[in-house]
């Protein structure tokens, strides 16, 4: 689980032309994907064109389940390599989620001990209160 260190912020994303739908939904406490209708497929993180066809024009945003499993993760227990507004130990994780595409994240209440490859989770949202929006993963029933 990650708990946050008072007076220390949390990093923001870069939003550009390409992710901004992506981070637009995020606020709105939506999951979506990058998909490509000529292809057929997911896509992430998002980008320009499609890495398959190299089609621009094909691109556009579906909704996700926000559902998948712990695909792999690094556990953070040293204050020398881990960012300092989390307190430790803390989990970076990589879900791949049930459209077949992986995305890095953290965990929510999940205690480290639990944190395990294939631990079925789905998405969740938290408003922050600098005005950020951020998702995370907690555990769900399989």
């Amino acid at each position: 689980m990650v708990k946050l260190i008072e007076g220390i912020p949390i990093m923001r994303p870069y939003i550009d032309l390409d992710n901004q739908g992506y981070w637009d939904a995020v606020k709105n406490h939506k999951l979506v994907l990058q998909y490509c209708t000529k292809c057929n497929r997911f896509i992430h993180p998002p980008r320009p064109m499609c890495p398959t066809c190299r089609s621009q024009d094909t691109m556009e945003w579906k909704e996700s389940s926000g559902k998948g499993i712990l695909y792999s993760y690094v556990m953070f227990t040293s204050p020398k390599m881990a960012y300092p507004a989390y307190e430790l130990p803390y989990a970076v994780v990589l879900v791949e989620l049930e459209e077949g595409v992986r995305i890095v994240t953290n965990t929510h209440e999940i205690e480290p001990d639990e944190v395990q490859i294939g631990l079925p989770v789905e998405v969740m949202f938290e408003d922050l209160p600098d005005g950020q929006t951020v998702y995370r993963f907690k555990k769900r029933e399989a």
